[in-house]
């Protein structure tokens, strides 16, 4: 029976790859013209979120979404969720049609072969350990709200080794630029990914993913004193839905 579920992981991880690495192909003539001029973001937007729904749905996943707030197409939005996967990525993309938004992510990132490449042109790249890489990532978020575009940033900074951990503690980022730029905070939980599809090669199974879109939090007003506060906050309803 074990060398059955081995076999299933093989082949099921196996094809993730390869639907991820044709779909990049066959859409990369049109992936390099929309990334080539600013103005042009909201054509790559719409492609990538056609990558990511081949790549949810190809692979047997299927989402359920329970949202108390709907997003304004004309309002620029600080998106954060829970990080536990790579299928994070595709259901962020998923979940919001009518906001373009960059992620805010690791420069390590990039050197991925074929990915890589967009991932660079696409996103915010950030070294956290350094501070004039800090201070760049506000300037490009800066400019990218002026385009009319929302930012994502997955505040646990990454996913944790220890699978254990439910969500792990939050970092400044995305509550820095969110208080800076005065935008809402729409905190968001994917529920089950870390068995569905962990970093892990062998383990995991399609299926049922609930999604959690919550009541977007104002920042109105707010400095960065109140940063802690804020953070916390969107910290404690992310981790709710995890707990039941």
């Amino acid at each position: 029976m074990k060398i059955v579920k081995y076999l299933f992981w093989f082949f099921w991880k196996l094809w993730f790859y390869l639907l991820v690495l044709i779909v990049i192909l066959l859409f990369s003539p049109l992936l390099i013209v929309s990334l080539s001029n600013n103005r042009w973001y909201k054509f790559f937007f719409v492609l990538a979120r056609a990558w990511a729904i081949i790549i949810f749905y190809g692979i047997g996943f299927r989402k359920v979404v329970k949202s108390v707030q709907t997003f304004d197409k004309n309002e620029s939005y600080m998106l954060v969720a829970n990080h536990t996967s790579m299928m994070d990525i595709m259901l962020m993309l998923i979940m919001v049609k009518k906001n373009p938004f960059v992620f805010v992510g690791k420069k390590e990132l990039a050197k991925m072969p074929i990915f890589g490449y967009f991932y660079k042109k696409a996103c915010i790249l950030v070294d956290r350990s350094s501070v004039k890489s800090r201070h760049e990532t506000i300037l490009r978020a800066q400019e990218k709200l002026n385009q009319g575009l929302s930012v994502c940033i997955f505040p646990e900074g990454g996913v944790p080794d220890d699978e254990s951990i439910v969500l792990d503690s939050f970092k400044d980022g995305a509550f820095r630029l969110a208080i800076e730029f005065q935008i809402p905070i729409v905190p968001i939980t994917f529920v089950g990914l870390k068995k569905h599809f962990p970093f892990r090669f062998f383990a995991g199974k399609p299926g049922l993913i609930p999604v959690y879109v919550h009541k977007f939090i104002t920042t109105k007003g707010l400095t960065q004193d109140d940063k802690p506060a804020l953070k916390e906050k969107v910290r404690n309803i992310v981790l709710e839905p995890l707990l039941k």
